[in-house]
């Protein structure tokens, strides 16, 4: 039987809570509610959630603090992985917004949102987390490019023999690149294929997540070798470098 995920909602708007929390409960996920800052800290530090819907704007500490010390600390038990963060922020709060994709946040859905697009989110991001490929299938088999080995089996990636920590969506975007050497895709493109998403999404998102992969998987971000951007089009992977 498969595990049942665990959503942490942190919310401290009850009605935003109760209604959030009812549609996910009925997509069959244990859903546990924190209506502030530190009622978040000692949800998670009870038991660390599989995801969490973490709002910012919240009383006590702030949600960029409670992301900050999710991504800061990794779990005790490794074989649950990293926590999957989807953000909520009041479409005013462009800098939040751009700050928690930066420090790692998976996602991110603005205030006033439809709740049906909230849990087509969630799906989508538990999807490529838990949902792949059956093992030995052509998209599982490790990927090396000279100092860079990409592992979709046991989701790792090393760089000069060293394990570099990727966020699930991270990795995501980095394997589908590297699946497709040299094609340059639009930031649409990627959304589509790697977030899952049809409906428009801010194309910064995408932005974001490459220059997080570039300051951890390139030697010289500014000059990225693997990673890089084509100029009015998107971007692709280049594999400089690679092993036959």
């Amino acid at each position: 039987m498969d595990q049942v995920v665990d959503i942490l909602v942190v919310e401290d708007e009850p009605a935003i809570a109760d209604v959030v929390s009812l549609y996910l409960q009925r997509e069959g996920w244990s859903v546990r509610v924190a209506r502030d800052g530190q009622e978040a800290l000692e949800a998670i530090d009870l038991r660390r959630p599989d995801l969490a819907i973490l709002d910012l704007n919240l009383p006590r500490v702030h949600g960029l603090e409670i992301l900050r010390r999710l991504r800061n600390h990794p779990p005790r038990d490794m074989s649950r992985g990293d926590v999957l963060v989807v953000i909520l922020t009041d479409r005013s709060e462009e800098r939040d917004r751009i700050q928690g994709l930066e420090m790692g946040a998976d996602d991110y859905v603005a205030k006033p949102f439809s709740t049906a697009e909230l849990v087509s989110r969630v799906k989508a991001l538990l999807r490529r987390a838990r949902w792949g490929p059956a093992a030995g299938a052509p998209e599982k088999r490790p990927l090396q490019f000279g100092q860079l080995m990409i592992d979709p089996l046991t989701r790792t990636v090393r760089v000069e023999g060293q394990e570099v920590s990727l966020t699930v969506t991270e990795f995501e975007l980095l394997h589908f690149l590297a699946r497709h050497p040299r094609q340059v895709f639009t930031r649409e493109q990627l959304l589509e294929s790697v977030w899952g998403y049809n409906e428009p999404l801010d194309a910064r998102t995408v932005y974001v997540h490459v220059r997080r992969l570039r300051q951890k998987i390139e030697s010289d971000p500014s000059r990225p070798a693997w990673l890089q951007t084509v100029w009015g089009t998107g971007y692709k992977f280049e594999p400089s470098d690679s092993a036959p």
